[in-house]
């Protein structure tokens, strides 16, 4: 018979048998879960019953080991008992309401940067640079930065470099910032306003010893941290060290004509001092610091890198340094950059940059206990480019001409090559640089307020106004607050600085130590491969 042919009757019995069936078998279950007893016979109450009395026996046996440890300070404590110790109990999360003692201490610094593409002339003793180096506030580092000191010839780049014109440039860059801003006045009031009258004369034409001259105006080596070391061997280090001495003894004893100005000065009574000063060719950097924060600063160290004639000489490249303020780290850049405004000249610039960035090397330090010592440029906190990076306008003459006249600079820094780089990413990819508000710094002419193409009837030796003097930062914890030029008709370029805010860290002493595996208020790092601009062919379009 088919299911069709059964009775509606006989359904309705086999649903019902059905549904008895499963109801006792639930209830089966339910009854040996709750009746099932343990191997031993017993149920499973008797089994939590023993289970609370071995938990209570545990916690007895830890207490009284706990108030055995704690009236015993000879046995030392396991890991977990140091943990509820004192010294860090703001760690845990239930003494979130207490107060936390200050570990560190975030302070901000001034600094002063300048840079000045100087044509290859020496400072005469008619420049003044109080102008153009005494800024509002006060500046707490000074750095300043010179390309092209020297005439960029064949002696200079292939036999040896002149240093004349860098003592000079030392003496000059003191008298500025070490003197007081009052003096001036009183000075040029009381000569009758004659300028050849005062000691600056005396000063740059004395024909002093660089080594002289940058030991007068450095500070106290006593004063900076002992952690300034190389990794150098100590019998190098002793013999070197007796070799200064002895140059120091022959350059003083020999050098009677040194001006009075410069050795009567004491190092306290100058507010800054110079710290670090290095000399490649052309290219000139100097770093000075306030007198009073000179024993904060240490981990001086200094590089080189050549991009010049055959990729490696010191017509072009860079001149970087890299020293610790309490403990953050900063690094300074001085650079010149390859020249050239036919097209394609900036894609030379862009892997000038990209070796900087990956051949410069510190020289090791000894290990501080304080955090790791960095030994490329990106490794470092604080990061600040300056120097003529040479990028140019991406114009022809006559339209930046006529942008020039209507002083339209949005218009003209939109074919500024160097914010077009940027942009695309190949480039100081993750720097940043200030807003532009001034004329292009390049190129004058000689002693005036024209620029030279306007005076110049060969085209061929006209030259497109453009900014290639630039300044440029990377990292957290800084701020621009300045970015300006100034308007000394000495060369063809025109000096250009920046003022920046920099947050420094403070050493955090606790109990007279330094906590280690503390690293400061440092913000993130981006990978060193994003900051590095990308190779490209000099054929690509």
């Amino acid at each position: 018979m088919s299911n069709l042919d059964t009775p509606p009757t006989m359904t309705k019995c086999r649903n019902s048998e059905d549904s008895n069936k499963g109801d006792k078998k639930k209830k089966s279950i339910i009854t040996n879960i709750f009746s099932k007893k343990g191997k031993n016979g017993r149920s499973t109450d008797d089994d939590i019953f023993q289970t609370r009395e071995i938990e209570i026996d545990v916690e007895r046996r830890l207490m009284a080991r706990r108030n055995f440890l704690d009236s015993s300070p000879i046995v030392r404590k396991s890991f977990s008992d140091r943990h509820q110790s004192a010294r860090i109990e703001s760690l845990n999360l239930c003494s979130l309401d207490k107060p936390v003692r200050k570990l560190f201490e975030v302070h901000e610094l001034r600094i002063y940067v300048g840079t000045w593409n100087v044509g290859g002339r020496a400072p005469h003793n008619e420049l003044n640079l109080e102008d153009f180096l005494q800024v509002e506030g006060s500046p707490d580092i000074y750095v300043l930065g010179f390309q092209e000191i020297v005439p960029l010839n064949a002696g200079n780049v292939l036999v040896i470099e002149d240093n004349e014109p860098a003592v000079k440039w030392l003496g000059i860059i003191s008298q500025a910032i070490n003197k007081p801003r009052d003096q001036t006045t009183k000075e040029d009031s009381s000569n009758g306003g004659s300028k050849n009258s005062t000691k600056s004369g005396l000063l740059f034409f004395q024909k002093p010893s660089l080594k002289v001259l940058s030991k007068n105006y450095r500070s106290d080596g006593a004063s900076v941290k002992s952690c300034n070391y190389s990794s150098e061997s100590s019998s190098v280090r002793r013999g070197r060290e007796l070799r200064d001495f002895l140059q120091r003894a022959d350059s003083s004893s020999d050098d009677d004509s040194f001006p009075a100005f410069c050795m009567s000065e004491s190092q306290n009574q100058m507010p800054y001092s110079l710290i670090s000063s290095k000399q490649m060719v052309g290219i000139f950097l100097s770093v000075w610091v306030k007198t009073e924060l000179v024993p904060y600063v240490s981990h001086l160290r200094s590089s080189t890198t050549g991009r010049g004639i055959m990729g490696c000489l010191g017509n072009k490249g860079c001149i970087a340094m890299s020293m610790l303020v309490h403990r953050t780290s900063f690094c300074f850049v001085c650079s010149h950059l390859a020249s050239g405004e036919k097209e394609g000249d900036e894609l030379r610039r862009n892997s000038d940059v990209a070796e900087i960035l990956k051949n410069t090397q510190f020289p090791k330090t000894y290990k501080c206990s304080c955090r790791r010592i960095p030994e490329k440029i990106l490794d470092h906190d604080r990061v600040i480019w300056l120097g003529d990076l040479n990028y140019r306008v991406a114009l022809s003459y006559d339209e930046t001409r006529t942008l020039l006249e209507d002083h339209d600079w949005e218009a003209l820094l939109e074919k500024d090559q160097l914010r077009i780089e940027r942009d695309a990413g190949r480039v100081f990819n993750g720097w940043k640089e200030g807003k532009i508000y001034f004329a292009p710094t390049y190129k004058y002419s000689h002693n005036s307020d024209s620029y030279a193409g306007e005076t110049v009837k060969s085209k061929k030796k006209r030259r497109t106004p453009a900014w290639c003097d630039r300044i440029l930062w990377y990292g957290d914890g800084i701020e621009e607050v300045q970015y300006l030029r100034g308007e000394s008709r000495f060369s063809d370029h025109r000096p250009v600085c920046a003022v920046f805010m920099a947050q420094v860290d403070k050493t955090n002493n606790v109990n007279g130590r330094v906590r280690k595996g503390y690293s400061g208020v440092v913000g993130a790092r981006c990978h060193f491969d994003e900051a590095i601009p990308q190779r490209h062919s000099f054929y690509e379009f």
